[in-house]
């Protein structure tokens, strides 16, 4: 199965619009890589099987999370809960069914989409929720309390749905939110486009993947922690 990327953009009128308010197009412009986490939302067999943008963004991901590990960074991937409890009244019976066995069944590193380059000391966490930072639907929030990380990288899918979701609560914590406008799937460009406008908009930066390795690189030599 190959996979696919979304023709991505942001208008130039948004850009524009951003300049003008701060002086510059990207609100973050340095990261402490010590300080930051690349948080990876629903990569699993239920959605990846069925939407060739998910096989797409796994290099994305993988590049991100080697780059991230090698500079002292945090990697952390957020599956479905197996207790989602999703409404049956909303979704009706059948879709609910469906959405409560999307984490799959198992140990979380055999639920993850298996092209994903996952470590073993990573953070592995559930969500029962949309967001991976809703109080009390997902331990990530303590656990990235606990590493003093103050940047979130997000990725994964689906944009339009739980990426975004993450993407507002993490912001509404106070971090400081960087979408990957390659490393996120939605079911459609307009849904995935749809999102980053929002998302560049009110919560959070958005760069492709090649600016935040380069941001990752960057953080790394000037904390010291670049290799040779």
């Amino acid at each position: 199965m190959t996979g696919r990327l979304h023709a991505w953009h942001i208008e130039e009128r948004e850009y524009s619009r951003q300049e003008q308010r701060r002086g510059r197009r990207h609100a973050y412009e340095w990261l402490d890589p010590r300080r930051t986490a690349l948080v990876v939302v629903d990569v699993v067999d239920f959605f990846v099987e069925a939407n060739d943008y998910c096989r797409g963004i796994v290099p994305q991901v993988n590049a991100l999370a080697t780059a991230l590990r090698s500079a002292g960074g945090t990697v952390a991937w957020v599956l479905p809960s197996t207790r989602l409890q999703v409404s049956e009244d909303f979704y009706g019976p059948e879709v609910a069914r469906l959405y409560d066995a999307s984490g799959g069944q198992g140990a979380m590193a055999d639920r993850l989409w298996s092209g994903l380059d996952a470590e073993t000391t990573d953070l592995w966490v559930e969500k029962t929720a949309p967001s991976a930072f809703f109080p009390g639907h997902s331990p990530l929030p303590g656990l990235l309390e606990e590493r003093d990380i103050d940047t979130v990288l997000l990725t994964g899918t689906v944009t339009n749905v739980c990426v975004e979701s993450t993407a507002r609560d993490a912001s509404t914590l106070g971090y400081r939110v960087v979408v990957v406008a390659d490393g996120c799937a939605a079911m459609r460009d307009q849904d995935h486009n749809a999102t980053l406008h929002t998302l560049y908009r009110s919560f959070g930066d958005v760069r492709p993947t090649t600016e935040v390795l380069a941001l990752i690189e960057a953080g790394a030599v000037a904390k010291g922690l670049s290799r040779p």
